[in-house]
């Protein structure tokens, strides 16, 4: 049996629509700069915390690649998921410089397969649109209309239109009616950028909304490129629809799901999906507040709209089955249209019973055996740090932005996979210990920065903090921010040119030009197996 497999063989696997799982374990940033269109980022970092999750099937078919700084990842990757249980992982054979040779494209950007679906839905349906000075003059008009913004919530009091509700993309069509009960109220969807206001307005325009629909063309970057001002901090919600809206909502939703193809499911048959070599995943497109508050056995959340957009995060095995849930009948029948149009083998959960939401709280996390450490309290990690700061250092293996955020004072941020080049700028000390947020990615860390001194022959002590930088903040130790001390580069978060209120002019329009060609990429790449209805 080989161990590796070519760009021709990955390529015919995706044309065929056998399960295949394209893992580049890269960081986020060397992965946004550029990938094959089916891959998915699985940084080599988190793999113990987040390959069960990702990947459920065992015995998926694997193919890793990931070479950064001259260092070829792959082998360390492949390792640890053999050791997690997976019985049929392969290196992509040449890593990407080979797809490269190969004549295989490479996208940019994260999410590409959903950003680049939603290009190919408005260049086929010609999603009316609105440009930010018509949008702004039709404020300035006290015009009969409404802005419905379709990001996360977070995202919305960021920045936001004036006068905009956040009605995150599965919301849209169970709640335009009670925003917009007049047909005759022009409608506004908006995102950060192209993709989320293209697939709400087109949402709406598919299940038949009675009113003028259209999408605020390039999104927020779009209003900040034309000079024109954003709100902050903003919180209107949309409110729940009406019986009859609900009704008119779910009668709408489903038309447009069966056009799709969309197939629904009883709960107790779900197991009838669950064939030998398929992969199911099962979501509920609710949001997370009704999640917790009672969810089906079994699903983990993925709000609609950020399902559409991030599909390629949340399912990175292409070919596998997907099932949504709602309580609702429309928010999972729309989510599950896109999903359709976009390839995957969907099903809905077909009326689901009150009591059926029966699972209370986040989901289980579901990640590999934690390894055993030396723990240290955070007491006595402050007690060291104020009698011997010489002779300890702290290394922070959170997320970048976290760290530069709020830290330990005098800790050193390092990427866990990273930190063999680490070592060479951290002090050479008698004790490291190591946190994150919550102390479980330190504990991996933990166990490799001592392999790394033990192969040097070093007898440095390496210590984990019990319960990480939250148990630190929630005693009420000192903190401090900044990037005073980055071991290794804030490789480990891609900087998204529509993300925060002060990304430059350049960025953004750049980011529109990207996005411009990606239904290009799309008939050069050939895989995608897009159908817009």
């Amino acid at each position: 049996m080989t161990d590796t497999l070519n760009f021709a063989q990955v390529r015919q696997h995706l044309l065929d629509r056998t399960e295949i799982a394209l893992l580049d374990v890269r960081e986020e940033d060397p992965f946004a700069q550029e990938h094959p269109l089916w891959a998915a980022n699985l940084p080599l970092s988190r793999i113990e915390l987040d390959a069960w999750r990702r990947i459920p099937r065992r015995d998926t078919l694997i193919v890793v690649y990931g070479e950064h700084d001259g260092v070829d990842l792959a082998p360390l990757a492949i390792d640890r998921l053999v050791a997690l249980g997976y019985t049929q992982v392969r290196r992509l054979d040449g890593g990407l410089a080979g797809w490269r040779a190969a004549g295989g494209e490479l996208f940019r950007d994260v999410n590409v397969p959903s950003k680049s679906f939603g290009e190919l839905v408005e260049h086929e349906r010609h999603t009316p649109s609105l440009s930010a000075q018509e949008v702004k003059a039709l404020i300035d008009a006290h015009a009969d209309m409404v802005v419905l913004d379709a990001r996360r919530f977070d995202e919305y009091q960021t920045m936001s239109i004036p006068g905009a509700t956040s009605v995150p993309g599965a919301e849209l069509v169970l709640r335009a009616r009670a925003l917009a009960p007049d047909p005759k109220t022009q409608v506004i969807v908006n995102c950060a950028g192209r993709t989320r206001s293209i697939i709400g307005t087109q949402s709406l325009v598919n299940a038949g909304l009675p009113n003028p629909v259209a999408a605020l063309r390039n999104g927020t970057i779009g209003w900040k490129l034309a000079g024109q001002q954003l709100d902050h901090g903003a919180t209107r919600q949309a409110p729940a629809p009406s019986a009859a809206q609900q009704a008119a909502a779910q009668a709408d939703a489903r038309h447009v799901a069966e056009r799709a193809g969309v197939r629904w499911i009883a709960l107790d048959a779900l197991s009838t999906l669950e064939a030998p070599g398929r992969t199911v995943y099962r979501f509920d497109v609710r949001t997370p507040e009704e999640y917790e508050a009672g969810h089906l056995e079994g699903f983990a959340n993925a709000p609609g709209g950020q399902l559409v957009q991030e599909t390629d995060h949340q399912a990175p095995v292409r070919g596998a089955r997907i099932v949504l849930a709602d309580d609702d009948g429309v928010r999972a029948a729309m989510s599950a249209s896109w999903l359709a149009q976009m390839g995957w083998d969907v099903h809905v959960v077909a009326t689901p019973t009150r009591s059926a939401f029966s699972v209370c709280g986040p989901a289980t996390a579901t990640h590999a055996p934690e390894p055993e450490v030396t723990e240290l309290s955070p007491a006595e990690l402050a007690q060291w740090l104020a009698e011997s700061p010489s002779t300890v250092a702290v290394i922070d293996v959170t997320t970048s932005a976290n760290h530069v955020k709020r830290h330990i004072p005098g800790a050193w941020f390092a990427i866990r996979a990273q930190l063999a080049q680490a070592l060479e700028r951290i002090p050479d000390v008698p004790r490291h210990v190591l946190t994150c947020g919550s102390s479980l990615l330190a504990r991996f860390a933990a166990r490799d920065l001592r392999a790394l001194l033990d192969a040097r022959g070093s007898d440095t002590q390496v210590y984990v903090l019990t319960g990480g930088n939250v148990a630190w903040f929630a005693a009420g130790l000192p903190s401090e921010a900044g990037e005073q001390r980055l071991a290794t580069a804030r490789t480990d978060r891609y900087r998204r040119p529509y993300e925060g209120t002060d990304a430059p002019a350049e960025a953004m329009q750049a980011y529109l030009d990207w996005e411009f060609g990606l239904v290009a990429q799309l008939a050069r790449d050939g895989t995608h197996h897009f159908r817009v209805i």
